[in-house]
């Protein structure tokens, strides 16, 4: 499958948890750029039960949002056998490494700091969703 080639559609689920609308607007226009199916959820409170709920392919985690973080999503996607697969990129305005290697921490499958440039986060999306070779 060649990732650049919009029209061929994988069949993946996105779902962006970010609660910044300018930031969920540039992520929701690059992952259906893609193809791809793409859900939001603005508010941390409501990100789990929609993840069970629909069960994306990749979760596309902000840190810092209302009501529970990131990281406490991270950490409850990775202890619930139920969607402990799923696949996580954390983003934050906080992009030092030590925000970095926290995340990888808390179970995210990778991290990109705010403000993105879109084509490393497609390349990133790409990287998480491609099965691994080898």
């Amino acid at each position: 499958m060649d990732p650049g080639n919009a029209s061929v559609s994988p069949g993946y689920r996105v779902l962006v948890v970010e609660d910044d609308d300018n930031i969920a607007t540039a992520l929701h226009y690059v992952v259906s750029r893609e193809g791809m199916a793409c859900d939001r959820v603005s508010n941390g409170g409501f990100a789990l039960a929609h993840i069970r709920a629909t069960r994306p392919d990749l979760v596309l985690l902000d840190v810092m949002l209302p009501e529970v973080s990131g990281y406490d999503i991270c950490v409850a996607i990775r202890t619930d056998p139920a969607i402990s697969g799923t696949r996580v990129l954390m983003m934050t305005a906080r992009g030092s490494a030590q925000e970095q290697r926290r995340a990888l921490e808390q179970g995210a499958d990778g991290f990109i700091a705010k403000p993105f440039d879109l084509g490393k986060l497609r390349g990133e999306v790409w990287r998480l969703l491609s099965p691994p070779t080898g």
